[in-house]
């Protein structure tokens, strides 16, 4: 707030209450001022008409106190400038720092990658090496096995015919040197004898033993089947036989003045 007054030197404008000059007047800075009006020496009235107040004038400043505004400004430009330029320097410092961090890190993916990829090439090559050798023992036990049982198969036939063989020759000197009437155990082993050929099948190809198999094949079934006729042949005697005993043994027990005998025999 201000207030106007009239003083001893005039008017002027008394400042209080948060003013910068307390009683500072407008007449002690521009002393040529003067009241006009018909205001009266009674004090500040507020009837009168308003001072003229001309256009403010800064005050001078002296020649040893002038401030340099330019070197002012320039070394506040030169700090702005500094610090710029060594945020710009620190940027660029991070910066290079990141890029060679970036760097490293490729080099350790690439150099990882790479190390991977041998150490995938070895396991691939080591399995297939192992593959390899166990299909190569297994081919070996193969053909061991394949061998083996080529040679048991060449023993037992060998055997075989050599008993076939040895055994006719026994049975033809046994017959002749005894030169008596055959038992059935006899001629059994003696038609076996006929009827066993040596089986020989070591220099024959795959199709000469196809044909064999299938002779002997049906050689077997023709010895079945006569069997079978032997053994229906057989049973069908044994039957008649009984029936016969059976008749004769009735007529005998009716017989007027007949004795009693004995009739029949064991039949197997």
């Amino acid at each position: 707030m201000r207030s106007e007054c009239r003083t001893g030197r005039g008017w002027g404008v008394q400042w209080w209450r948060g003013s910068p000059t307390p009683g500072l007047t407008l007449p002690s800075l521009f002393p040529h001022t003067r009241p006009q009006g018909a205001a009266g020496r009674g004090g500040c009235r507020g009837g009168g008409s308003r001072p003229v107040v001309p256009p403010l004038i800064p005050p001078k400043i002296p020649e040893g106190e002038r401030v340099d505004f330019d070197d002012i400004h320039r070394k506040r430009m030169e700090k702005d400038l500094l610090e710029l330029q060594t945020l710009i320097d620190v940027h660029f410092e991070q910066r290079k720092k990141e890029e060679e961090e970036l760097i490293a890190l490729k080099e350790r993916i690439e150099r990882r990658r790479s190390e991977r990829a041998e150490q995938q090439r070895f396991r691939t090559e080591k399995e297939r090496e192992r593959q390899a050798k166990l299909a190569e023992e297994k081919m070996r036990k193969e053909e061991e096995e394949a061998k083996k049982r080529a040679e048991d198969d060449a023993k037992k036939k060998k055997v075989l015919s050599n008993m076939g063989a040895h055994f006719g020759g026994y049975l033809v000197k046994a017959e002749q040197k005894r030169g008596k009437r055959q038992t059935g155990r006899e001629m059994k082993l003696r038609i076996l004898s006929e009827r066993k050929k040596p089986l020989d099948i070591d220099y024959m190809g795959e199709e000469q033993l196809r044909e064999k198999a299938q002779e002997l094949s049906n050689w077997i079934h023709q010895l079945e089947s006569e069997k079978f006729d032997l053994m229906a042949k057989l049973k069908q005697q044994k039957y008649e036989i009984n029936v016969l005993y059976n008749r004769i043994s009735h007529a005998q027990k009716f017989r007027k003045g007949a004795g009693k005998g004995r009739v029949g025999g064991r039949w197997k």
